[in-house]
């Protein structure tokens, strides 16, 4: 699996029972003009988010879910076109996209783009040769989640606690090596962006001290429960993706962002080049884009993470901004680095790092 493949890692325990339940029907009919078909993440499939924008239009919006980059442009690859009026995709392979000439240029003044934080425009990613083919409309952290009645949260604001023995056995390693293996580049004083194999060595022997004071190394639902539950007090590779949704239930769990930084990731939104409700589309992205959609979105009942609008503090509760550290995003966003990307060859290496460390 290469780095632009890689599953979004941003799935909650409702992600399992949603994924299931919002394939589109009746793809292989003609489109209505009331209807508009979305390949989406599972944080859109949330009633509470689609809803007002049906009934404001007076359209039926189809949602399919996928995880992956490479799944996603196989359901694309597969279909007819115009099967498809909008996509949701991992931010840094919006150039993927673009590049098979899947998604239309979007106006920059159709755009709230002066309300959206400055470090999550990502014009790099989104826009190519000038010209924009989509939107950041959501980001968010892989860090560090805890039990903070159960460790010192002094302790999370260093990075170095990823392999300290002062834990052992209570810790849970969020089984994908990508941003694991940048949080440790990041804790060892290096940019994720100038990751080489020349730093592989360095990584790898903290990647074993991590596995020996670790008590499971696992996909993102049994990391959860397991931080839930009380099996371990400390997951790796966590953030509020994985606990300000659960803030009001769960109030001892928690997370941050250590003093060294973490690895951001975020997701886009944009037009499908073929869409055949083009108009439609358009308008879909906008309210997605707009402060009420972007609170909605936001605390999606899949996963919850920051929204790119600013203005979506506006339509959120105290609590809410809470959990999502919306007082410490500008010091987040600082420190904050974007996922490794590998090319081809430096991908197979970090994931035989990753194989070597699982096995130990």
């Amino acid at each position: 699996m290469t780095s632009a493949s890689r599953p979004p890692a941003r799935r909650l325990l409702l992600a399992i029972i949603l994924a299931g339940t919002a394939g589109l029907s009746g793809m292989a009919t003609a489109h209505a003009a009331d209807e508009l078909n979305a390949l989406v993440w599972c944080d859109h499939t949330d009633p509470a988010l689609i809803e007002p924008f049906e009934k404001a239009n007076n359209v039926k919006v189809n949602l399919k879910t996928y995880e992956g980059t490479g799944a996603g442009l196989s359901i694309i690859a597969q279909s007819r076109p115009g099967d498809w009026d909008v996509l949701v995709i991992d931010a840094i392979d919006v150039k993927r996209a673009v590049d098979q000439n899947l998604l239309a240029e979007i106006p920059a003044d159709a755009l709230p783009l002066a309300d959206t934080f400055p470090e999550v425009r990502m014009e790099a990613q989104n826009a190519k040769d000038g010209k924009i083919y989509a939107a950041t409309e959501k980001f968010g952290y892989n860090t560090i989640s805890y039990d903070k009645t159960k460790v010192d949260p002094k302790d999370m604001k260093d990075l170095s606690v990823m392999w300290s023995d002062k834990y052992k056995g209570r810790i849970a390693i969020y089984d994908y090596y990508l941003p694991v293996m940048g949080l440790v580049q990041v804790g060892l004083g290096k940019k994720t962006a100038e990751l080489s194999e020349a730093d592989l060595p360095a990584i790898q022997d903290k990647l074993a001290a991590m596995k020996k004071v670790s008590k499971q190394v696992s996909e993102v639902t049994a990391s959860q429960t397991a931080l839930a539950t009380g099996e371990v007090d400390i997951l790796v590779g966590g953030g509020e993706w994985i606990t300000a949704a659960l803030s009001a239930e769960k109030p001892n769990l928690d997370w941050t962002v250590p003093d060294q930084g973490a690895v951001r990731w975020a997701q886009s939104i944009g037009v499908m080049k073929d869409a055949a409700h083009k108009d439609l589309a358009l308008k879909f992205v906008q309210y997605i884009l707009s402060p009420e959609g972007q609170a909605r979105l936001a605390t999606s009942s899949c996963y919850w993470a920051m929204p790119a609008n600013k203005k979506a503090g506006d339509h959120l509760t105290d609590a809410q901004k809470t959990a999502l550290r919306w007082n410490d995003q500008a010091g987040y966003l600082a420190k904050a680095q974007l996922y490794p990307a590998p090319n081809a060859e430096l991908d197979k290496k970090m994931q035989d790092a990753w194989t070597d460390m699982m096995q130990q």
